[in-house]
């Protein structure tokens, strides 16, 4: 909700109704406090519902799942439904014997996917939808639709004006992230909100995804991540730092991602084996949460300016792929590095097909701002189909003899 408790539209939702009508069971994942209960709630209000964080509701269904099961109506949401995975086989069972769709709407704050045997257990009965934090354009109650028009090459340069309101946004819209509840709050409160919000994940979820003793270590490693947003994963540079075993760090990155907090960006080469050894690069999901561990607030355009410009990045493969979800599920995600050190932070792929982003944090172009992008269009050669830089200015810009254009960050929620 916004801060005069009115709903923000998920752009998702056209893409779960489609589900719910024809599969047997839909798992909406996605981070705790990002809107899951709110979305399926507001879906289907008449289904039966039971919250799993429930502790009486938690107890029977971890003490005889299969009879837990044969209780519930006969469609039913589950909420939170990683804290008793147990479930899953006995909701195979259930759907087995009656296969109407929309049985079982889940929700779940931990990837399940990552699960081996629950995977395996629902394949062909179940689809994973998956809900991030809020976009700046479901902010606005706009269509979300920048990454359509980008793939379906519409951009044309147009001049817009109004610079100094675009410098003055970007930093706020930076630092406020994409979690509802923390929206309605004075930028302080909000970054206690987000410090309590992790406190509560390391001491409640870790423990249904991973067997983790030290809740401290990983929350370190989160922080430490949020310093390095946007760069290469070097594990063994980040065991050095926080006194860890490497096999350690790649274990906790990994819980993260199960939680939705990190996402891992693999490296695009042309040569797919070659991109299994490539580094991939590492974004803290919500610039909200990044910015409040890495303390940075919008009065750090200038003084932080790196930091910021990581941020930045991280932020934009957010919208990004989030806009994906509901346009193309199809597309897939990378960053490109040369041995020259010469990148691109976002490429995008459909089969062979390659788009390439690019991010740069001033309202002004050089000339090699386009350097990555050429390169990229080099490598991908007949496959690649087109490049924008995005940047803070206010006008749609030819750049690199008209190879690509200069785009507004701005449109990514103004489309």
């Amino acid at each position: 909700m916004d801060a005069k408790g009115i709903l923000y539209p998920r752009l998702i939702t056209g893409v779960l109704s489609e589900a719910v009508a024809d599969t047997p069971v839909v798992c909406l994942l996605g981070p705790r406090q990002s809107g899951k209960t709110t979305l399926v709630q507001t879906l289907a209000p008449a289904r039966g519902y039971v919250s799993l964080d429930e502790e009486s509701y938690f107890r029977a269904a971890t003490s005889d799942p299969v009879g837990f099961v044969a209780g519930l109506p006969s469609v039913v949401t589950l909420d939170e439904v990683q804290r008793v995975p147990e479930l899953l086989p006995a909701i195979k069972r259930a759907v087995d014997r009656d296969r109407r769709p929309g049985r079982f709407l889940l929700t779940g704050s931990a990837n399940l996917l990552f699960l081996p045997r629950i995977a395996e257990s629902l394949a062909g009965r179940m689809e994973s939808i998956y809900l991030q934090p809020l976009t700046e354009a479901e902010k606005e109650r706009s269509a979300g639709a920048f990454l359509l028009e980008f793939l379906a090459g519409s951009f044309t340069p147009e001049i817009m004006g109004d610079q100094e309101r675009a410098v003055l946004d970007l930093p706020l819209r930076l630092v406020a992230g994409g979690y509802p509840e923390p929206l309605t709050r004075a930028p302080a409160r909000a970054r206690q909100w987000h410090r309590q919000y992790l406190r509560s994940i390391i001491d409640r979820d870790v423990r249904d995804v991973a067997r983790i003793k030290d809740g401290d270590r990983l929350a370190g490693l989160l922080e430490l991540l949020a310093l390095q947003t946007g760069g290469l994963l070097n594990t063994s540079g980040i065991a050095q730092d926080l006194g860890l075993h490497r096999e350690t760090v790649e274990h906790y990155v990994t819980v993260l991602e199960r939680l939705f907090l990190v996402r891992r960006v693999p490296a695009w080469h042309r040569s797919a084996a070659r991109r299994l050894v490539k580094a991939p690069k590492v974004h803290v999901v919500d610039s909200g949460l990044a910015a409040t561990l890495a303390d940075v607030n919008e009065d750090d355009w200038i003084a932080k300016r790196d930091l910021v410009g990581h941020l930045l990045e991280s932020f934009i493969v957010q919208q990004v792929v989030t806009q994906a979800s509901w346009t193309d599920p199809d597309l897939r995600f990378w960053h490109y590095r040369d041995k020259d050190k010469v990148e691109v932070d976002l490429v995008i792929t459909r089969g062979r097909k390659t788009w390439g982003i690019e991010v740069k944090a001033a309202a002004s172009l050089k000339e090699h701002d386009a350097r990555g992008l050429s390169r990229l269009a080099a490598q991908a050669g007949k496959d690649f189909a087109s490049g924008v830089l995005l940047y803070s200015g206010t006008d749609v810009l030819p750049i690199a003899n008209g190879s690509f254009l200069a785009v507004p960050i701005r449109k990514l929620w103004e489309r």
